[in-house]
């Protein structure tokens, strides 16, 4: 399927999405920080609905915009989306070429709702392999958004954790070698790491039922609660954000001593 061919976008569904009853089951405390989301079953969706992969991709995207407005509204400051591994080059070309168009397209259409909606866009990974006209996109939209204060929406584009962690080392060993820190530790770590702006994520979700990192913040996500959904991505709405967050506010966080949290 060509990208001239691809079904039409829609603008997200505007909000509110909770009642007060949905409110009424949330304590104010404690919130997550930082929620990660893996967005598993784009495909699968669509080979559930006898449809072309494409749309997998297409409804996946307008669930990741309505996630961003329903975890704002939640009062959620960042929420993190696996949007395209390292490992997501060794599918077929064409559908890799599909995708990359799929990105900008969606970045390109998307922007507006980002800045009226107070949505400031971060990408981690490494960025230099995309397409050049996706790292173009990439920075107008970041640029249009910067001013954004209400949630940090980052996207992990050609992005692994281990290759996140080999980066952050080099660059760690060059600044020991030029006596620009004094020592390796957790805090030179996490500061080298492409998240350093935000909190290690509290919560991370996956959809699709599916239960593993595959190679998804693993420095950051040390202590994150896991929150499996076995809905497909496409079919994740705000109650099933809402969910997850009432579960990890009923859970007792101890990150290794003897006090929960």
């Amino acid at each position: 399927m060509c990208i001239d061919t691809i079904p039409t976008l829609r603008a997200p569904q505007e909000g509110p999405y909770f009642t007060e009853d949905d409110f009424a089951c949330l304590k104010a405390a404690p919130l997550p920080k930082h929620i990660a989301i893996i967005p598993d079953g784009n495909r699968r969706w669509a080979e559930k609905e006898h449809v072309p992969y494409i749309n997998g991709y297409i409804k996946g995207a307008q669930t990741l915009i309505q996630t961003a407005l329903a975890a704002k509204e939640l009062s959620i400051p960042v929420i993190t989306v696996y949007s395209f591994s390292t490992e997501n080059w060794t599918r077929p070309q064409d559908e890799i070429h599909l995708v990359m168009k799929l990105f900008d397209l969606h970045l390109n259409f998307y922007a507006d709702s980002l800045v009226k909606a107070n949505i400031r866009l971060h990408i981690i990974g490494d960025i230099a392999r995309l397409p050049l006209f996706l790292q173009e996109t990439i920075a107008r939209v970041m640029h249009q958004t910067a001013s954004g204060t209400s949630l940090d929406l980052v996207l992990a584009m050609n992005y692994g954790g281990r290759n996140e962690l080999v980066r952050a080392f080099r660059k760690l060993a060059e600044l020991y070698q030029h006596g620009m820190v004094d020592t390796i530790s957790e805090e030179a770590v996490s500061k080298a790491l492409d998240t350093h702006p935000w909190p290690d994520p509290d919560l991370l979700i996956r959809t699709s039922g599916e239960q593993r990192l595959s190679n998804f913040l693993l420095w950051q996500s040390s202590y994150a609660e896991m929150y499996t959904d076995e809905e497909s991505w496409p079919n994740f709405t705000p109650q099933h954000l809402l969910h997850a967050v009432v579960a990890y506010q009923s859970r007792q966080r101890r990150h290794g001593g003897g006090m929960a949290t």
